[in-house]
């Protein structure tokens, strides 16, 4: 019976303690992982969040009436907390909008294009990053 016990811890030892290492790995990698939609070695080896990207419709400043722009929509690379992500809308939690600070007339003028952005969500790209502005003879 004493053979037996010896035996059973003493023989193959290494590879007993391999396998014992291996399935508490695993245990914690599953564990881990249960309720998270993201790998937990993506978030050990410090990976970054998943990007997406949306098509994001470009709005003229308020205050300006009868501005047009083209092209009427971006898309827009946005890089954040993946759940975060999924949960975005265009034109609604994006915006894009038309900087026009100390323009007098736009009339044809290549404007930059400003996002707004939720906290925790930065862009990576932007396509194209600058649009034709027409403001209509009406409202001058």
């Amino acid at each position: 019976m004493i053979l037996f016990v010896r035996n059973l811890v003493v023989k193959d030892f290494w590879l007993k303690l391999f396998s014992l290492a291996l399935a508490v790995l695993i245990w914690f990698t599953i564990d881990f992982s249960i309720g998270k939609e993201v790998s937990p070695w993506a978030e050990l080896i410090g990976r970054t969040a998943d990007e997406t990207v949306l098509t994001v419709p470009v709005n003229a400043p308020p205050g300006i009436r009868g501005a047009s722009v083209n092209p009427d929509s971006v898309q827009v690379t946005l890089r954040g907390d993946p759940k975060l992500l999924r949960t975005l809308k265009p034109g609604g939690d994006v915006r894009a909008q038309v900087n026009l600070t100390g323009v007098q007339s736009a009339d044809g003028l290549l404007c930059t294009v400003d996002l707004i952005l939720p906290q925790g969500v930065e862009y990576t790209g932007i396509s194209p990053d600058r649009v034709e502005v027409q403001i209509s003879p009406k409202t001058r």
